[in-house]
């Protein structure tokens, strides 16, 4: 009779059921951003079971992944045209040039005609410059050859010299009148 007992209990766990966790994203604020940001895009990816890869006792269930492709940005396209602000043209604002007004255009002429003066006094200094090297050679091989001839010169003086102080040296031949040849018998 006990076992009578025991079969209401028996039926009772079998019913119970644990209550599912739902997680239901919240939905964004509302905010009049258009044409001020562009939205986040966002992909989602189916991904069949798996094992975790930091841990082999972990499986994980088929699930939907979430990636944002995309962060929100600015959106720099000109929006319309307020009451203060004028319509301005469309065009994509990284490729608009640059503004020029009088006092830009006489800078930029004042540094292209300084460029330009730069550039010719850069080749006058250049031409000088080639100058004063092709001088400096000339002076270099002018003291070579002075230095040689002052060798020379002296190497001369001393010969004078020994000739002069060597003793009983002959006296040079007389000078003849005529044209002959001096004749070594002649007396």
């Amino acid at each position: 009779m006990k076992t009578y007992y025991l079969i209401p209990l028996l039926f009772l766990s079998a019913c119970s059921t644990t209550p599912k966790l739902v997680l239901r994203p919240q939905q964004p604020l509302a905010t009049n951003a258009n044409g001020i940001r562009y939205p986040e895009v966002l992909h989602a990816y189916h991904v069949g079971r798996y094992a975790d890869p930091n841990d082999d006792l972990i499986m994980h269930e088929q699930h939907v992944v979430y990636r944002v492709e995309e962060n929100t940005r600015w959106d720099f396209h000109p929006g319309p045209a307020n009451g203060n602000l004028p319509a301005l043209p469309s065009r994509d604002a990284a490729f608009a040039p640059a503004p020029v007004n009088d006092a830009i255009l006489a800078e930029v002429n004042s540094q292209k005609a300084a460029t330009t003066q730069i550039m010719i006094q850069a080749r006058t200094l250049s031409a000088a410059l080639a100058q004063f090297q092709a001088a400096l050679q000339q002076t270099k091989t002018n003291i070579q050859e002075t230095l040689i001839l002052r060798a020379s010169v002296n190497a001369m003086k001393q010969r004078l010299d020994a000739l002069e102080s060597a003793p009983g040296q002959l006296s040079p031949p007389p000078i003849s009148t005529t044209n002959e040849p001096p004749d070594s018998l002649s007396p």
